[in-house]
């Protein structure tokens, strides 16, 4: 679908050149000669970009006509690009108005190639924020009818891949299945565990928690199953498991993939039975328990390696939900980090975006601990670089605000954003208009 451009001018000729310049270029273009006629176009019509004159009354340069149209446009349109076409004697009050939100301005007389470079650059940005708009919408009321309808656990995410995951969890966890959640060390599995349990046919029952991994083999019987008194040294009173204190409700066994083979075994027979037997006695016990597990590690090289059961890691994994580490769903930091921090603290924009580029090899508990120790050290409230203190090199490092930025700098932004502009100004912490003005001035194109 074609572009199309509204252009505001008193002057046909200048009307005139730049239809026929957006024509051959594939860009439909419409012409109003004063700002009545152009604000009454844009309340009839779509459009995707405006250029208008600073200027309409003859012999009138003060370009407070073309403040005044901006502004009204602003205000009934406020995500519409606009460039401003202007003479270089009120460059000045051009730079102002992008200040306050015009995508940017060319001078009279203009530069063809350079216009369609800003306005190629502006239908492509703004297209783009359209996409991302319209996906914001969607994932927050995705995320919406999420919480309204099931108990997510205070959970905090931006992600679209944490929003599928929990999709995932919450339609799977009322159903008698045993769940495996899989993913590294840190990066929040025991948070769904507490999501299925939450949203399970036994919510109403016990939740039990017991870290399988950090088990020796001798006490994995007696944690998992109890014991009676007597049955080993240093008892002296009946032992109640885990398996028992979860009845008619959930068992969470963690670092399950470093259970040993006889462990493996007895908890095998657990769950395809739900019977067992204290150490040191003979009753058998049976229960009714919801089964979640979970591993950081890849529990089918393991299995290939003879160092897990294949029929109980199926037994296991009925439902697996796969999670993420944070670096690969990076707009899960910023809200986990505020939320860490709480509301007496402040993120400064250098600090957010280290957090962004750090890698967070410790996922989410490396985060937990990074926002407790920064909120320790941070002065009037107010967290920064230099109290957050990451070792992280930031591409194309943002720079304070009039530090002057090369035509190498903008290159090389350019092609790490992979030609996306508003990416590669994120990269050398400009904005939008900044970029294209300096790329204009070192005569580049994107």
């Amino acid at each position: 679908m074609k572009a199309r451009i509204l252009v505001i001018d008193d002057n046909p000729d200048i009307a005139h050149a730049l239809t026929i310049l957006f024509t051959i270029n594939n860009i439909d273009c419409d012409h109003q000669l004063t700002p009545e006629a152009g604000l009454t176009a844009l309340s009839n019509g779509c459009y995707d970009l405006v250029i208008q004159d600073m200027n309409f009354t003859k012999d009138t340069t003060s370009g407070d006509e073309g403040i005044e149209l901006f502004t009204e446009i602003r205000q009934r349109f406020d995500d519409l690009p606009i460039i401003l076409m202007t003479a270089w004697a009120h460059l000045e009050t051009a730079v102002e108005l992008v200040k306050s939100g015009a995508s940017d301005y060319i001078g009279k007389p203009w530069d063809d190639d350079k216009l369609l470079v800003t306005i190629n650059n502006l239908l492509e940005l703004s297209e783009l924020q359209q996409a991302q708009r319209h996906s914001a919408v969607k994932h927050n009321k995705q995320r919406q009818v999420l919480a309204d309808k099931f108990d997510l656990c205070g959970i905090r995410f931006q992600s679209d891949a944490m929003l599928d995951l929990l999709k995932i969890t919450t339609q799977v966890a009322h159903a008698d299945v045993s769940v495996l959640i899989t993913g590294p060390n840190g990066s929040g599995k025991e948070k769904i565990a507490e999501i299925v349990q939450a949203n399970s046919s036994c919510k109403a029952g016990p939740f039990v928690k017991v870290n399988v991994g950090a088990l020796s083999q001798d006490l994995m019987a007696a944690e998992l199953f109890g014991a009676e008194a007597g049955s080993y040294t240093g008892i002296t009173k009946r032992r109640i498991g885990r398996f028992e204190l979860a009845d008619k409700g959930t068992l969470f066994l963690d670092e399950i993939g470093n259970l040993s083979l006889d462990g493996q075994a007895k908890l095998l027979r657990v769950l395809e039975t739900g019977e067992f037997e204290r150490i040191g006695g003979s009753e058998t016990l049976k229960v009714t328990v919801r089964i979640i597990s979970a591993t950081n590690s890849d529990i089918k090289s393991a299995i290939a390696r003879g160092d897990f059961r294949e029929d109980l890691y199926y037994r296991l994994n009925v439902i697996e939900l796969p999670l993420l580490a944070l670096c690969k769903r990076k707009s899960d930091i910023l809200p986990l980090a505020e939320h860490f921090l709480g509301d007496n603290f402040q993120l400064t924009e250098m600090a957010a975006q280290m957090l962004k580029y750090y890698p967070w090899p410790g996922n989410i508990r490396e985060l937990k601990n990074v926002m407790q120790r920064a909120s320790l050290l941070a002065n009037n409230n107010l967290i920064d670089e230099n109290v957050l203190a990451l070792p992280v090199e930031i591409p194309e490092k943002i720079r304070p605000s009039g530090e002057e930025v090369t035509a190498q700098d903008i290159q090389s932004a350019i092609s790490k954003a992979s030609g996306v502009i508003s990416e590669a100004a994120k990269l050398l912490g400009l904005s939008r208009s900044a970029l294209y003005r300096r790329m204009k001035k070192f005569e580049l194109t994107d």
